[in-house]
């Protein structure tokens, strides 16, 4: 077995043995004043074991928790890395999180330290964190500064050797994102997380010379595993995004080879490609669309294993002459995509395919470490989240589904295998709740597994409702596909015991704005929302991504607002999970009104 796809025993013989192997490449790369200043693996574990030496001065130790607050960044690496290595627990959170959930996470964990990346941050938790007895740093406060991050490195403090780790020592200890109630700690060891990267290893097409641009946050287990612990597994780089304004910028400047991302960040693509072809306009528009519609033309050949000889030729040209140029705006160099933390519409993932980026789709939970199942190289199948990684089970209990129509196929998604989570911290009921007696973890996603082994996510099992005629509905593949619509933002569907759907549409200002120039109608934003002809004009919009919901499942009416739903308002998660109780709430009296000419 090559060292590449070596077998680890947890995340310290990792990176131990990376950093021997790798010293002198490249790990991770920052923009400073204008340029890209590269810290290779040699340095990064000298600052680990560093760390890890000023941690121990604090008496952190076995099981203790070590909590931040920051976007990726070589600091939140090293600090994961050292508590890992005295066997302490490492629990991140978002920036974009509210003080009263930093609060209760730093409460539930029982966390001894907290590091902030900012000192706005750091300011606000000060005064909560001295009345808790919690231990403040900041990475922002200069190095003699007494409750700076530097100060527990400098001066350099008698080294400390890294503990040793048994596979069920917890590791990680990451709060779900909490779409009702709170959020509830994972307590993720050694092994479920060594696991899930030994397993990816087997089937991701990645090494040493591969580089990502990093913005999926680390404190989303998603990026955590699937970016930070497997490429460094592998010896690859990570240069990390200015900020999202400056991802197109950084991303021509780094040239990546590899993309770890959630949807959003592909539909966003997808959306904008789409909009600047039409915008072009003319002969370029047409070679496109001839463009595409080839590609789709080459892989429909393939996978029947036919080769046409005209289609190849046309599509070297248009590789050459239409795809490269689409690339170029992500690097040039951008090999493949990996996609998760949720579904991923096969229209987006099948354009991305025939730009020449090979999009590779997976699935799994913070309670799965996180990957439990993902396409391959050598086995794809667009529109599902491939098969189970190795060591994995998935089996499908259509119990769950109480006697619905399609409970035939579909089913509730349990998972088994060395990824799955210890459990919940300090709630037993919670933890038992969700494990069967065979030890697979019951998901709570809806979907069916086919005929070759392929697992397929049809929705959320408690967000399913029934409509008055009895149908079910699962809204959040409907809303997926309504947000392909280049007019829409975002999109909430809603219909419980109602007689059917209705929408709640945040526009895509830019492109309603745009076609309201464009046919004379010269309202402000807040008019242009209540205009007839903009209304019709997103109804369109709708209609065009809806053929393929069932007739029960369209929306017949749909009211347009003016405010995205956000973390900062409540109705998103940090990773960006929509809070359907917060959005019904707020929104109660315009989905009455939708319903209101009924009867």
């Amino acid at each position: 077995m090559s060292e590449a796809h070596a077998v680890f025993t947890d995340l310290i013989d990792m990176l131990e043995r990376s950093v021997a192997r790798y010293g002198s490449r490249k790990l991770f790369g920052t923009k400073q004043g204008g340029a890209w200043r590269w810290m290779t693996y040699a340095e990064f574990g000298a600052e680990v074991d560093a760390m890890r030496a000023g941690l121990a001065s604090l008496g952190i130790g076995r099981d203790d928790a070590v909590a931040m607050v920051a976007g990726n960044r070589v600091e939140w690496a090293v600090c994961a890395y050292a508590s890992y290595g005295l066997g302490a627990r490492f629990v991140p959170m978002y920036e974009s999180q509210q003080p009263k959930d930093w609060q209760y996470i730093l409460r539930d964990s029982g966390a001894r330290l907290l590091v902030t990346s900012t000192e706005s941050i750091f300011e606000q938790m000060r005064p909560w964190a001295a009345d808790a007895g919690v231990e403040l740093r900041c990475m922002a406060l200069p190095a003699g500064h007494e409750s700076s991050l530097a100060s527990l490195t400098e001066p350099p403090r008698p080294p400390v050797p890294s503990a040793r780790i048994e596979p069920q020592d917890v590791c990680a200890f990451i709060y779900t994102s909490g779409t009702t109630g709170q959020p509830k700690g994972v307590l993720l060891t050694h092994n479920n997380l060594i696991s899930n990267v030994n397993a990816i290893q087997a089937f991701i097409p990645w090494g040493g010379d591969d580089l990502t641009l990093s913005f999926l946050p680390w404190a989303h287990s998603f990026g955590q595993t699937a970016e930070l612990h497997c490429l460094i597994s592998v010896g690859a780089a990570t240069a990390f995004a200015e900020s999202v304004p400056k991802l197109v910028d950084n991303l021509v400047e780094v040239r990546p080879t590899v993309l770890v991302a959630v949807p959003r960040v592909f539909n966003k693509i997808y959306d904008g490609v789409k909009k600047r072809i039409a915008a072009e306009g003319g002969v370029k528009q047409r070679l496109f669309e001839a463009a595409i519609a080839n590609a789709a033309r080459r892989k429909a050949l393939a996978e029947r294993g036919k080769v046409d000889l005209r289609v190849e030729a046309k599509h070297r040209l248009f590789d050459r002459v239409v795809f490269s140029k689409v690339r170029a705006r992500f690097g040039g160099r951008l090999r493949f995509a990996f996609s998760g933390g949720a579904a991923l519409a096969p229209e987006v993932a099948e354009f991305i395919d025939n730009l020449g980026i090979l999009v590779i789709e997976g699935y799994g939970l913070t309670e799965t470490s996180p990957i439990a199942c993902a396409n391959r190289p050598d086995a794809r199948r667009i529109g599902s989240v491939g098969l189970p990684i190795p060591g994995v089970e998935v089996r499908i209990d259509r119990s769950a589904l109480d006697g619905e129509v399609d409970s035939e196929t579909d089913g509730e998604i349990l998972i088994k295998g060395p990824n799955v989570m210890k459990g919940y911290h300090g709630l037993p009921e919670a933890t038992a709740a969700v494990m069967t007696a065979d030890g697979a973890f019951r998901t709570g996603d809806r979907g069916r597994i086919d005929a070759d082994g392929f697992v397929w996510i049809t929705g959320r099992i408690k967000e399913q409702y029934k409509l008055e005629n009895g149908k079910y509905v699962v809204p959040a593949p409907l809303e997926d596909q309504l947000q392909l619509a280049g007019e829409v933002a975002q999109a909430y569907v809603h219909g419980m015991n109602r007689p059917y759907n209705v929408a709640l549409i945040v526009p895509d200002r830019e492109a309603v704005e745009s076609w309201a120039r464009s046919h004379g109608v010269s309202e402000g934003w807040p008019q242009l929302l209540r205009s007839p002809a903009v209304h019709d004009h997103v109804g369109r919009a709708l209609a065009a991504v809806s053929g393929g919901f069932k007739g029960y499942e369209r929306v017949r009416k749909f009211a347009l607002i003016a405010d995205e739903f956000s973390v900062e308002n409540g109705e998103l998660t940090p990773k960006m999970s929509l809070k359907r109780r917060v959005v019904e709430s707020r929104y109660a009296t315009v989905i009455d009104g939708l319903y209101a000419d009924e009867g």
